[in-house]
């Protein structure tokens, strides 16, 4: 196995082989440690936060999965972990000494498999050998032996144009653990994957995983799938956003292998998805103070989902056909969608006042059941009310009121926005907030000289 292999080449390892199912080294030692991170951004009026107070401890023998929506960190956190990017603040620590540069303990294995289309499946896998400096003749051994280990015996001459997309995920995971890294970092590593190559990669780590022979003594996996978390997972970290900030901690007490079909399993799952869908009643973010009374909504504290007209009318009228009230998690399991899937589109309906989330449920409104039922024309009607409500549709709407000649160019926008967001978030809000408009008739957006109108004949005035 690769374990044997590389105990004799890289330094600081035990010469014993490792018994079949048998626990590993030191359990419970203490191996990464983030205390106080905080991670930012530049932005147009200072630092922008991703990160703030991320106090995280990962320790031999377990598996640790960072869950959150779509920006709330998540990779930002993995990387800081892995020494690929320096905190803003606060300090990581591998075997209890601070980074300072790539964390010597960490593989990564990314989404998109990241592998030399001009190297062969072997040649890829030796990479990380080859700059460790170790010979040509004990790397080729260790890698083939990486390659066996994760199923691809017979591929080492392929190149990565020759196969799957699973294929080439298995490499990816052989580059990673042919170092026998303390912790393997996982950046969403099955979400390129169709379903069922997931479900079998998945299944054959975690079956490696309890039989003793993965090489390596802790992972991290990044996710926004909640049932991946809890079928793999020993404790869950749920993320909140904006900046991302640790919401809840789940420890999972379930034996391997998982049943998915069991009580434990479901209710763990509705635990987990009521935290990452809203604050529970009466808790408080960590790092983030609570405010006096109702905040009023600006386009710095109220940013747009990143849901097209179509996707939320599309949810809602499902809603409505389901008389106007369903659950979440069993609607995106019939639609075969992920929870976090649909999230944008649920917070879309909510901050349009079209719909709620109560418990388990997506609520409509009776906006939203008008705007449902509604004919095109109506329902366009309905939306540029409701889209008024939303602050950067309002902003742009107001300004172009405002201003004499009725046009104005997205880049006073973009600078405005240039405070509060990174500039991906500034192209995600204005995309959103143009599509919004456009479909309200509440102004026209024209691409070549990047500049907004009012649109003097639409459906709200």
């Amino acid at each position: 196995m690769v374990r044997s292999a590389l105990r004799n080449l890289l330094p600081g390892r035990a010469t014993a082989e490792t018994p079949h199912k048998a626990p590993r080294a030191a359990d419970g030692e203490v191996l990464l440690d983030a205390s106080g991170l905080t991670k930012s951004y530049a932005g147009a009026d200072g630092e922008l936060p991703v990160l703030t107070g991320i106090d995280l401890q990962v320790r031999a023998g377990e598996i640790v999965a960072l869950l959150g929506r779509s920006g709330s960190g998540k990779s930002t956190l993995l990387r800081c972990l892995a020494g690929l990017i320096p905190p803003s603040s606060g300090t990581v620590a591998y075997r209890g000494t601070p980074l300072t540069g790539a964390n010597p303990g960490t593989a990564m294995v990314f989404q998109t498999f990241a592998l030399l289309p001009w190297l062969t499946v072997q040649q890829n896998v030796e990479l990380g050998l080859e700059a460790r400096g170790i010979s040509a003749e004990d790397r080729a051994e260790a890698a083939l032996q990486a390659i066996d280990l994760i199923g691809l015996d017979g591929f080492e001459s392929a190149y990565p144009k020759e196969l799957s997309g699973g294929m080439r995920q298995r490499v990816g995971f052989a580059r990673a653990l042919v170092v026998e890294p303390d912790v393997l970092m996982m950046d969403e590593p099955f979400s390129a994957l169709d379903v069922l190559t997931a479900e079998n990669l998945r299944g054959e780590l975690m079956e490696l995983w309890e039989s003793g022979q993965f090489p390596t003594r802790a992972v991290v996996l990044v996710t926004h799938n909640i049932e991946e978390a809890v079928l793999m997972a020993d404790r869950i970290v749920v993320l909140g956003s904006r900046p991302g900030t640790i919401r809840e901690t789940f420890e999972v007490p379930l034996p391997h292998p998982r049943d998915r079909d069991s009580a434990d399993f479901d209710d763990l799952i509705d635990r987990v998805y009521r935290t990452m869908t809203g604050r529970p009643k009466g808790t408080r973010i960590p790092g983030r103070a609570e405010p006096a009374g109702p905040e009023k909504r600006t386009p710095a504290n109220t940013p747009l989902p990143a849901a097209s007209v179509d996707g939320l009318s599309g949810l809602a009228e499902m809603v409505d056909h389901r008389g106007g009230r369903c659950d979440l998690a069993d609607l995106a399991e019939e639609l075969g969608l992920e929870i976090d899937d649909i999230l944008s589109l649920v917070d879309a309906l909510d901050l349009l006042g079209l719909a709620k989330v109560s418990e388990d449920d997506l609520v409509l409104t009776e906006r939203g059941t008008t705007f449902a039922d509604a004919d095109v024309q109506q329902s366009k009607q309905i939306f540029a009310e409701a889209a008024l409500e939303a602050p950067l549709v309002r902003l742009i709407a107001t300004s172009l009121r405002q201003n004499p000649d009725r046009h104005l160019r997205a880049g006073f926008f973009r600078d405005l926005l240039a405070h509060h967001y990174t500039s991906e978030q500034v192209d995600q809000q204005l995309e959103t907030a143009t599509d919004w408009g456009r479909y309200a008739e509440l102004y026209s957006y024209d691409a070549d000289p990047q500049e907004y109108r009012l649109d003097e004949s639409g459906t709200a005035k």
